[in-house]
């Protein structure tokens, strides 16, 4: 565990990637294989499931310091982070262990959960007495799941490659699943991260899916395309569907779906797993899961008529809101009745693997070829094929393109038909390109705000954002919150209002401050739903602040009726 907490200590004191680099090499290069193993899975972005409910923990800790509540709380005020607060506020233990990260994992952290609170209450003071604070600290951080350090997973790929001299390619795709919560890193996973390219390899993937092809934002105007693209006929453009991009992988008579967070999602689409009734074995398919609501005598070729001429039948078929999908993720159980109100399907766009070769290095246009027959013999209302879009030249797209939100999608997709499949964000083996419409934009009044967390703990970085619930010249008329944001602003902007918030507090109400409302943002968004769990009646997706309004009193800020005008 020491060895883990002083490469935690050099991450996280660095932003160089090369030193990053460095650390990483050198704790991979001294590290026992089955410790190793744990460092990739935590430091690739494994989240286990907290071990230990975070008020146990609280108590645990006041109970060993001697600690009364409310200078436990001032503490963690300060500090902004439980494990550091915690591991500042133990007694220095007189000796450290010297069990390894898997010890600690497997042996000591990993039997805390589930126990009840008073067995906890034994065993967590005798664990922590085992460690150094710097490990404790980092201890702490892996029983919350609360575990980052600033490094990507790019990076830590970069590291192993290096490490052994191996394409980093190859070894993102040996990643991919690796964090997935029903996988346990061991000696054997991390050897054979780091081992010599085998021609046996691709026969032994199993369900594992590919590194995902990611695309690269296009924010240029329409009018500069054909100087930066060329003609629109060297590339395939699709619309840009707001679902979950996953991967169906159908081997060994099985069909396993992966969300690009590499995470195996197959229990929560059943309907999904009933493609390996028609599907060959060594098919994986790249494409977006949607909720899609159509008639069931509907020939899935036809499905697109109305989405494409923007004229939905009288019954609502084809694409549905993200919302509708969101709420089906979030529920632990899958009932009749939510399968058959949010009925899921692939539209497939791309095809990874056909009859057990990988596809990846031939061109887009021929993948897309096979891939229209592979959909073509899989007569299923769960698997269609995402129609490309056509247009006389740049502009025509760009009009189009216009109707996206009628559509329920997010732009464009344009990518070039010459293309191989890339691993990540990459350019080198052609390019994929987002032409994402402008998001939503409201003017909001900040009335709370909240300490952020790691660097910003000790600033109020953390907002939520009210409109009018009437028009100007309404003596009745309140503020009403409707979303929380603490991205869009830099570091600069940020310590400003955080001293505009500590200037105009009205109330603490433990981290948060009501503040007195003078400043005004526009917001931007992804999405906008009615929501009967908001006060406000409205949930909005991904808000960010796009600019502070200095130029805009609050007086003038935007109403409840203009976001509900967005809703259409």
């Amino acid at each position: 565990m020491k060895a883990f907490a002083t490469l935690y200590s050099r991450l996280d004191a660095t932003t160089s990637s090369n030193a990053k680099l460095a650390a990483m090499r050198d704790y991979f290069r001294e590290a026992d294989p089955a410790d190793a193993a744990w460092a990739v899975y935590f430091l690739a972005g494994g989240r286990p499931r907290q071990l230990v409910p975070t008020r146990v923990l609280r108590e645990t800790a006041m109970q060993a310091s001697g600690l009364p509540e409310w200078l436990f709380e001032e503490s963690y005020q300060a500090v902004g982070d439980m494990a550091e607060t915690i591991s500042l506020l133990m007694p220095e233990a007189e000796h450290s262990s010297e069990d390894g990260l898997a010890v600690w994992m497997q042996d000591k952290l990993l039997p805390l959960r589930g126990l009840p609170p008073e067995e906890l209450a034994e065993r967590l003071p005798a664990l922590w007495a085992q460690l150094d604070r710097l490990s404790l600290m980092v201890c702490i951080k892996l029983i919350t799941g609360a575990f980052r350090v600033g490094v990507s997973k790019l990076l830590v790929t970069r590291a192993l490659a290096s490490l052994v001299d191996l394409d980093p390619k190859r070894v993102a795709q040996r990643l991919v699943g690796y964090t997935d919560l029903s996988h346990r890193p061991s000696a054997e996973g991390y050897r054979a991260l780091i081992a010599e390219e085998s021609e046996h390899e691709h026969a032994q993937r199993g369900g594992q899916p590919y590194p995902f092809f990611l695309a690269h934002p296009l924010q240029a105007p329409a009018e500069e395309f054909d100087t930066l693209l060329g003609a629109p006929g060297n590339w395939f453009i699709e619309w840009k569907w707001d679902g979950i991009r996953a991967q169906l992988v159908k081997r060994d008579g099985q069909i396993w779906v992966w969300s690009r967070g590499e995470e195996l999602v197959s229990e929560r689409f059943p309907e999904l797993c009933e493609l390996a009734r028609c599907l060959p074995d060594g098919t994986v398919i790249d494409g977006e899961i949607l909720v899609w609501k159509h008639a069931p005598e509907t020939p899935a070729g036809e499905l697109f008529d109305a989405a494409i001429t923007g004229e939905p039948s009288a019954d609502g078929f084809g694409v549905q809101p993200f919302a509708l999908l969101q709420q089906r993720i979030g529920r632990k159980n899958l009932t009749a009745r939510v399968l058959q109100d949010a009925p899921v399907a692939v539209l497939a766009y791309d095809l990874l693997e056909w009859q057990g070769d990988d596809w990846r290095q031939r061109e887009h246009r021929e993948r897309r070829q096979q891939l229209e027959a592979v959909v073509s013999q899989c007569p299923s209302p769960q698997l269609m094929l995402s129609p490309l879009v056509s247009g006389a030249d740049w502009q025509d797209l760009a009009r189009q393109r216009e109707a996206s939100r009628q559509l329920g999608v997010e732009g464009m997709m344009i990518k070039a038909r010459a293309a191989q499949y890339g691993v990540g964000r990459t350019k080198d083996v052609g390019v994929w390109w987002k032409w994402k419409i402008d998001p939503y934009s409201v003017d909001a009044v900040l009335i709370y705000a909240q300490r952020g967390h790691g660097r910003r703990a000790s600033l109020y970085t953390d907002y939520t954002f009210a409109v009018w619930d009437g028009e100007p010249g309404d003596p009745e008329r309140k503020l009403v919150p409707f979303a929380k944001a603490y991205s869009g602003l830099t570091d600069e902007e940020m310590r400003k209002v955080d001293a505009i918030v500590r200037k105009t507090t009205v109330e603490k109400f433990g981290p948060v401050r009501s503040v007195t409302p003078t400043l005004v943002f526009e917001l931007g968004f992804e999405g906008i739903a009615a929501s009967s769990r908001h006060k406000s009646g409205i949930a909005v997706r991904f808000p960010r602040m796009l600019r502070w309004r200095l130029d805009k009193p609050v007086d003038e800020a935007d109403t409840l009726e203009t976001l509900k005008e967005l809703l259409g």
